[in-house]
């Protein structure tokens, strides 16, 4: 019996390396791979099978998981509304702009009306009020759909809508929402909702869609009013139900052109999930009209896209930064070009704050943060991390004139495995609004210090080591 383990290891180990070595798309991660599947007899190289292969460099992948997406981009592809479209006129939001609209495929669109939704019930007071003033359809996706109060005021909103005559789809993260008891999804489909999981973890299908989860969190009305951010359906937002307290989120409300392309993404991402082509007509595509004076470009990323949009996205937006770059993120596990980025910024002078929560709900996710953080205290870069709130807003926010608000983290899965949105703000006015927040949550915030950091405990520098290595599953 030792025999047969023993040459199981050899074989499935040595496959393992020679995969990594053959296929990993880069050095750093390649090293982190190899370690995990030498350190970790058998389960390594489970975990590399399930979570580490690149499977784009495999034909039965592209064919499997991406042709669909891409078939239906071919026939589907949006006339992008250019009475809308804004022209730049100025150099670094040009910039910015024409990368993402190549990168992710939508352009700036002007003749948005924006709020900002800076908590929980706030959140889902405005959308719960959008969804009760439906008079055609309302078409949702989430990560996370969560038994509790939230969950159960969305059914029964939903069954009283459907019972006045208005379409209902559902689209929910197979994984992220395993949760949903299938008791509720029979009784909404029973009364006529649209209800469809998405990438269904499947006999035949496992391998090549554990590792990529529909991040998205996405409300479309009507098609004329939208809702999109980073806070999914789960009392978390709302009450405490751990240590870490009420979560705290950002979340955007919007109406004109830019709901089109949030309802585009929706679409495409209801086209996969179900196989249906019925939304591509003018009841759920209408004609926008100007509502407001903000500029939007929707960023969407995803392993279907040629491009990694997000990681664009953040890069640019670093890069073109000339006064001052704010981030709030509960997950900052930047590559390397970003981490260089940042610290090339701080080095030319500009102000550069990453605030990031004390506590976290995954413990791997905060000392896997923490190991980058000496590097960047040594270039300048000053790190606030909040004492008594767990913020798990993903904001961006230059020179208080360009944010972004959205799902995605700055980590590997955002940039490479998930389905996520950004919505991109160019809006002087609500830069400034956010900038603010963030700088009054300084006052809640420990600023670390360079030399009182590198001095903390090895064994924390360890806990921080170890966590760093599993930074790919992350």
């Amino acid at each position: 019996m030792a025999t047969l383990f023993y040459i199981m290891y050899a074989v499935s180990t040595l496959w393992a390396i020679f995969s990594i070595i053959l296929y990993g798309s880069r050095p750093a991660r390649s090293i982190g791979w190899l370690l995990i599947v030498i350190i970790f007899p058998i389960i390594g190289v489970v975990f590399y099978v399930l979570f580490g292969i690149n499977r784009k460099k495999f034909k039965f992948f592209t064919l499997n998981f991406n042709a669909k997406r891409k078939l239906y981009d071919l026939r589907h592809k949006s006339d992008n509304r250019e009475k809308f479209t804004y022209k730049y006129d100025v150099e670094k939001f040009k910039r910015i702009g024409k990368l993402l609209q190549k990168s992710s495929g939508f352009p700036s669109v002007q003749g948005n009306k924006l709020e900002l939704l800076k908590d929980g019930k706030t959140t889902f007071n405005e959308i719960f009020e959008a969804f009760s003033k439906a008079k055609k359809f309302i078409h949702i996706q989430y990560y996370i759909l969560e038994e509790g109060e939230l969950l159960d005021k969305l059914i029964s909103l939903f069954t009283e809508k459907i019972k006045n005559g208005i379409e209902i789809r559902i689209l929910y993260d197979a994984i992220g929402s395993s949760g949903w008891k299938n008791k509720a999804v029979k009784k909404l489909e029973n009364l006529g909702a649209k209800t469809y999981p998405i990438l269904p973890l499947k006999l035949g299908s496992i391998l090549s869609t554990l590792n990529y989860r529909n991040h998205r969190k996405i409300a479309i009305i009507d098609g004329v009013m939208a809702f999109a951010g980073g806070v999914n359906v789960s009392d978390k937002y709302i009450k405490s139900k751990s240590d870490l307290g009420v979560w705290d989120d950002l979340h955007v409300k919007i109406e004109g052109p830019a709901v089109d392309h949030l309802h585009r993404i929706f679409i495409k991402d209801y086209y996969f999930a179900s196989n249906e082509v019925l939304l591509t007509n003018q009841f759920y595509l209408p004609f926008q009209k100007e509502k407001g004076n903000s500029i939007v470009q929707i960023v969407a990323g995803g392993p279907d896209l040629k491009y990694l949009s997000i990681l664009h996205q953040y890069l640019t937006m670093i890069n073109s930064a000339e006064d001052s770059i704010y981030i709030e993120n509960p997950y900052f596990i930047p590559n390397k070009a970003l981490l260089e980025a940042l610290k090339m910024a701080v080095l030319s002078g500009i102000d550069v704050k990453i605030m990031v929560p004390k506590n976290n709900d995954s413990k791997i996710a905060k000392h896997s943060m923490f190991a980058n953080f000496e590097d960047l205290l040594q270039a300048g870069v000053k790190i606030c991390v909040l004492k008594d709130t767990f913020s798990h807003s993903k904001l961006i926010i230059i020179d208080e004139e360009i944010a972004s608000i959205g799902s995605g983290n700055f980590d590997y899965r955002s940039f490479e495995y998930n389905y996520e949105v950004n919505i991109l703000i160019n809006d002087t006015i609500i830069a400034k609004n956010l900038s603010n927040d963030f700088k009054n949550s300084l006052e809640n915030c420990e600023i670390l210090d360079y030399e009182s950091f590198k001095n903390r405990p090895l064994s924390t520098k360890l806990l921080e080591g170890c966590a760093k290595i599993f930074s790919p599953l992350l």
